[in-house]
């Protein structure tokens, strides 16, 4: 017996730009290969555009999880919603922590565009990246067989590319994503002489810290490699997300935690957001390694609620990610905010 779950997944379209249309059945409830139907902007994201954006009308295992607290900046969601509705190549450009790849996943999370993300900080390698020739037997004879990569896969599929950390990839797959960029987007595969066309609905978005252009955080921003101008030109729009307004945290920290919703509650979380702001700052300009993201302060509030202890919620969430000799910093910090000492261990001199 085949269980519903099982039954749903092979009910689902393939995502292939092979895929016949011609056996598409509207009555039939599957993922299209092509987008069919439109989201309008205003209703959907609460922003003043009147935009009707392509997304689909059936749900998929690619597509990320809607989080209905978050929280759109108008310009940026524009930017990304430009990205979908015109194939315009969308960067986001941030510090850490304003959640650039999270806004780009919670737009198409309800335009239903299914997701991939690939995260450049180094760890992925050519091969990965565009294929590789491997070693499968068939018919009981052992042969080489190519493999393609998550990248001409990505190209093939109804499919929204993510490019995390950008600008700390390295140069050799900087050059495999510039000719994608063109505006043909096609991608060459010189050693299996294959030239990968886009799928109609495959779009490509972008995040980083610096866009490549450098910073005078070389501590927090290490690693990352100066873009080339033409390549940065080939990206057509470049959005910035900066941290959310006081009231916006608020508003996502009150949607997640509804027993904070009181004259008390809500006093400690905006001096929680007012602590993290203070670690945002210090980031900016070099003096602390780590920062406080939204994330952070949910997990704090999250581990309060387990440990019934706000400041070893605190140390166990944040504290413990910083440097031993930044720690005095953010105890000062913690003590200015929150009303009260915060124990900690520092640095310890022999």
């Amino acid at each position: 017996m085949i269980d519903e779950e099982e039954e749903r997944k092979q009910d689902l379209e393939p995502m292939e730009a092979s895929f016949d249309m011609t056996k598409l059945q509207g009555s039939h409830a599957k993922m299209s290969s092509i987008p069919n139907v439109t989201y309008n902007a205003r209703e959907v994201f609460g922003i003043d555009l009147d935009w009707d954006v392509p997304g689909f009308k059936e749900d998929h295992p690619a597509v990320p999880t809607v989080d209905p607290t978050y929280q759109f900046d108008p310009d940026t969601t524009a930017a990304i919603l430009a990205g979908f509705a015109f194939e315009a190549r969308v960067m986001v450009q941030g510090y850490h922590g304003t959640g650039k790849s999270t806004h780009i996943e919670q737009v198409a999370a309800r335009l239903k565009w299914p997701t991939v993300r690939i995260n450049l900080d180094g760890h992925v390698s050519r091969d990965d990246f565009l294929g590789r020739e491997i070693m499968v037997v068939k018919e009981g004879k052992e042969m080489t067989e190519f493999r393609e990569g998550i990248l001409p896969w990505s190209m093939k599929n109804a499919t929204a590319l993510i490019f995390d950390e950008y600008d700390a990839a390295p140069p050799e797959l900087m050059m495999a994503i510039q000719r994608m960029l063109e505006s043909d987007g096609r991608l060459v595969l010189v050693e299996q002489n294959m030239v990968v066309r886009p799928h109609p609905a495959f779009r490509m978005f972008a995040t980083g810290n610096t866009l490549g252009l450098a910073d005078d955080n070389t501590l927090s921003y290490s690693g990352v490699q100066r873009i080339n101008q033409a390549q940065l030109d080939r990206w057509t729009i470049l959005a910035t997300l900066n941290y959310l307004p006081i009231d916006s945290e608020r508003k996502i920290m009150l949607a997640k935690f509804e027993d904070m919703d009181t004259p008390e509650g809500r006093e400690v979380i905006d001096a929680m957001i007012h602590l993290a702001n203070m670690t945002r700052q210090a980031y900016i300009r070099g003096e602390l390694t780590a920062l406080m993201s939204p994330r952070t302060l949910i997990s704090w509030i999250q581990n309060e609620h387990i440990f019934k202890d706000r400041a070893r919620a605190f140390r166990l969430t944040f504290l413990n990610k910083c440097y031993a000799k930044e720690r005095e910093v953010v105890a000062k910090y913690y003590k200015e905010c929150m009303g009260e000492e915060l124990e900690y261990q520092g640095l310890e001199v022999a």
